[in-house]
């Protein structure tokens, strides 16, 4: 059978233009219906918010009212106490005498009721008796008359608000009662006060999951579950609109320094509204750039209005949830229909997919068989130059042990001299001690003769402290990493150089002392870098007239330890630092030196996990700097060298 007759003779798909008509109908159904779940989801889950919100804020109202108003009735029986009468009666040269009995009775009636501040004011406005007249931050004296409270109670209406007192600055719900005296044909002599706190509404009932707002009739928000939103407005005003509120009723404190910007007539019956991102609460649980639903109601008893949100986000979600489950559901009976539609079509061309694969199974299994044989002689190709190479850096690796141990022998001789003449007073010490000591023995004085071999003893280990070092530095051994300070390697290099550098009066600046710095490497292989950095330190400051090599350590971003080793000689031209590590380039003269330092320095430093790299020194000069591993937390740093 022909392939491609086969193939023509069955329609596979639907024209081009067709098809893009089909997928548009079917995204604009799942669109459509998407849209319509959401909505009807979102209207319902409006709804329920609304209902949940408003049964909670009919609760909060009841409580709040309950715990503002149950100080109202106080005020009545101060008018009927006749020490006060007695207070406002008198003439003013009389109150001073009358005070004290007034203000035992309003004491002792505060104390039975547990926490409001009770005091009478005159006519005036002033506090004559207060309850809290035995602290020394009280009311007594203090001019009241701005309060709009007293302005109504003076003139015969009683009243209630919020406002904050201008002695103690704290706020508080005020209760004022015109005091008549029947003696005057009831006229007013003063007005009976109770301030009752807020502390413990705002602690009970503002202080839960739903954030809540209680405003006053100026939409000025006295007290809010977002302690920072209080005395913030829910609209804005003018500037001396709320100067005359602060003035008259918050003892001056600033008012308006945020504006909520929610409509109160519209939240009555539930209103969306959507915070700005400076208005995010700190502590709390609004979060600004969202949309909550605002519902308000009066509080009862007050003219106060209570204002709880509630997060839209979960109506969101569940309306997107619902919504993609009605577009899943029509996708999943239209894929149903197409799959009804395909399996017809499939059943048609089974026989001849099956023909097909036979083809291009037998194509693909000579296909395999050639590709499999080129494949093999590759791989045995890339058998051998792996082993080449294995071999070649083998060598490699022991050509460059071998130039370490050369450059480290080199090192201790070009020291030698320097060796020889520490090692020559000692033993010509010991020399002639060990003499004496004999002949001081030949004669008895066994004592004399202790104490030069005593001295003796000293001589030796002094001459093995110089030989130890040596010893170290020149023994070949594999790398292996393990603790080692920084410092002590250091002092380790520079004792090498100890001859070289006192002649040349080179001073030396270590900052930083012993133990402040483990690095993770091997120790003689650090050592053989620094004794190759100092050695070139030196050379390069030969000629100058100040010479100072100075070694710095700080801990780098990588976290690794960075050790600087800078010093005072002729620095790097530019042409010379793009080429300080090139194998066999070197700035001095001909027949002293390979030019192999740095680099197989810098080789050995990046087997153990570090690196080096150089540049101009701070006030000229050198500065080269070794990257050094820090100590892996597995690994304390007792174990250290």
């Amino acid at each position: 059978m022909n392939m491609t007759e086969s193939s023509t003779s069955i329609p596979v798909a639907l024209p081009q233009p067709h098809r893009a008509l089909g997928v548009m109908a079917v995204l604009v159904l799942l669109l459509v219906t998407a849209l319509f779940a959401y909505r009807v989801s979102e209207k319902q889950g409006f709804g329920q918010m609304r209902d949940e919100s408003s049964h909670q804020l009919d609760i909060l109202a009841a409580a709040i009212d309950s715990e503002v108003t149950r100080h109202a009735s106080i005020p009545s029986a101060v008018e009927l106490n006749p020490d006060v009468l007695a207070l406002l009666r008198a003439p003013a040269g009389r109150q001073e005498r009358l005070q004290g009995a007034a203000n035992r009775f309003l004491q002792k009636l505060n104390d039975h009721l547990g926490g409001p501040v009770i005091f009478v004011l005159d006519t005036s406005g002033k506090v004559v008796a207060s309850s809290d007249w035995i602290f020394s931050d009280n009311l007594l004296g203090a001019d009241l008359s701005y309060m709009p409270l007293f302005r109504g109670a003076v003139a015969g209406v009683p009243g209630r608000h919020y406002a904050v007192d201008n002695v103690r600055k704290e706020p508080g719900y005020f209760f004022a009662l015109p005091i008549r005296d029947e003696q005057q044909e009831w006229k007013v002599i003063g007005v009976a006060v109770v301030k009752s706190s807020l502390h413990e509404l705002e602690r009970r009932w503002l202080g839960q999951d739903a954030p809540a707002l209680i405003v006053d009739p100026n939409g000025i928000v006295l007290l809010a579950s977002p302690p920072e939103w209080r005395y913030a407005t829910l609209q804005p005003k003018k500037p001396e609109e709320l100067a005359r509120i602060s003035r008259e009723q918050f003892a001056g404190q600033p008012l308006g320094a945020t504006s909520l910007d929610i409509a109160i007539d519209a939240a009555q019956d539930g209103a969306v509204v959507h915070l700005s991102r400076e208005l995010k609460s700190v502590s709390g649980p609004l979060q600004g750039a969202r949309s909550y639903l605002a519902l308000s109601r009066h509080l009862p008893g007050t003219a106060w209005r209570i204002i709880v949100f509630s997060d839209l986000r979960p109506v969101a979600v569940q309306a997107s949830t619902h919504a993609a489950l009605a577009a899943a559901a029509i996708g999943c009976l239209l894929l149903w229909l197409l799959f009804l539609s395909q399996r017809r079509r499939l059943a048609r061309g089974r026989e001849e997919t099956r023909l097909m694969l036979e083809q291009a199974n037998q194509e693909l299994e000579r296909n395999v068989a050639a590709r499999t044989a080129d494949l093999s002689e590759a791989v045995a190709g890339l058998q051998r130059e792996v082993a080449e190479r294995q071999r070649a850096e083998q060598t490699l690796r022991a050509a460059q042990d071998e130039l370490v141990q050369a450059a480290k022998l080199a090192v201790l001789g070009q020291m030698a001299t320097g060796i020889t003449h520490e090692l020559s007073q000692p033993l010509g010490a010991i020399r002639t001690l060990s003499a004496n000591a004999v002949e001081f023995m030949h004669r008895g004085d066994l004592a004399t003769a202790e104490r030069n071999l005593g001295i003796v003893g000293q001589l030796a280990e002094q001459a093995g402290g110089i030989i130890t070092p040596l010893k170290t530095f020149a023994r070949k051994s594999p790398a292996l990493s393990v603790a080692v300070d920084v410092a002590q390697a250091v002092d380790a290099a520079l004792f090498l150089f100890e001859a070289r550098l006192k002649k040349m009066s080179v001073a030396v600046d270590r900052k930083f002392s012993a133990d402040s710095w483990i690095a993770w490497c091997d120790q003689n292989r650090l050592q053989q870098v620094l004794v190759n950095l100092i050695g070139n330190a030196l050379d390069a400051m030969a000629d100058e007239p100040v010479r100072s090599l100075s070694f710095s350590a700080e801990r780098a971003s990588s976290g690794q330890v960075a050790l600087a080793v800078s010093d005072s000689g002729f620095g790097f031209s530019e042409e010379a630092l793009a080429h300080l590590f090139e194998p066999f380039f070197t700035t001095k003269q001909p027949g002293e030196g390979l030019g192999l330092g740095l680099t197989i320095s810098r080789d050995i430093l990046r087997d153990f996990g570090g690196d080096l790299m150089a540049g101009p020194a701070p006030g000229g000069g050198a500065r080269f700097v070794i990257l050094l591993p820090a100590v892996p937390a597995a690994n304390p740093v007792t174990e250290k060298v």
